[in-house]
């Protein structure tokens, strides 16, 4: 590992390191999307809808508007760890995103018109877990960073 390297990885915060966890998680997940065989019933794959039919390990109702979310989800969550205020926005943002999908998706019926990207009843309970846990996570690095003497109080940032 180089000396810049070394430098990089230790100037990484919790929370950076999280929100590179979360964007990598969401990547993997939205290829996966399209590999058949860890997607069940690949051929029912469609743009968007409830009509798409496929199942990501067997379970969550995807479509190809739903991998590219995970995709462009991923994407920004790497991009957002390089810094620390990024990597909040990013895990306290995305989380209150998927709490509002759980509660569209717990409000729209499975088989109705609005549900567009789609969604099952695995989604809805995946998406509150989702949404939680990143919430979750921006906390809990905020807490670890407090107690290491890593996260500027209101004195610290000039207010």
């Amino acid at each position: 590992m180089t000396t810049s390297a070394r430098r990089v990885e230790a100037d990484r915060r919790p929370v950076q390191v999280f929100a590179l966890l979360v964007g990598a998680v969401f990547l993997v997940v939205g290829v996966l999307g399209f590999v058949p065989g860890v997607t069940a019933e690949y051929g029912e794959l469609g743009f968007a809808g409830p009509h798409s039919h496929a199942l990501l390990f067997g379970v969550f109702q995807v479509s190809v508007l739903h991998n590219l979310v995970h995709l462009l989800f991923g994407a920004a969550g790497l991009a957002a760890a390089r810094t620390r205020g990024a990597a909040r926005l990013f895990l306290v943002a995305g989380g209150f995103a998927y709490l509002l999908l759980w509660v569209y998706g717990s409000i729209v019926g499975e088989d109705g018109g609005a549900n567009f990207v789609p969604f099952n009843a695995a989604d809805n309970l995946l998406h509150l877990g989702l949404g939680a846990g990143m919430v979750l996570l921006a906390v809990v690095a905020t807490f670890v960073e407090r107690s290491r003497g890593q996260y500027p109080d209101r004195e610290q940032r000039g207010r």
